[in-house]
């Protein structure tokens, strides 16, 4: 997926009901850039055998093995 570019992040941002004032339209497709950048490095990684989190109970404690 390329960059969002300002109008593009203020046009969605419309669209969902968000209107922007044109001086905020770099910094939210900015902030929207870095976010998708994230969520992209996390969609990468390889969690194998972990359990999904809805599995985990804090009054339990696990040792390594």
């Amino acid at each position: 997926m390329s960059e969002l570019a300002p109008d593009e992040a203020a046009r969605l941002a419309a669209r969902a009901g968000l209107p922007l004032e044109a001086a905020r339209h770099i910094g939210v497709a900015a902030v929207a850039n870095h976010i998708h950048s994230v969520v992209t490095v996390l969609r990468d990684l390889d969690f194998g055998d972990t359990p999904p989190a809805s599995t985990y109970r804090p009054e339990e404690r696990h040792v390594a093995r």
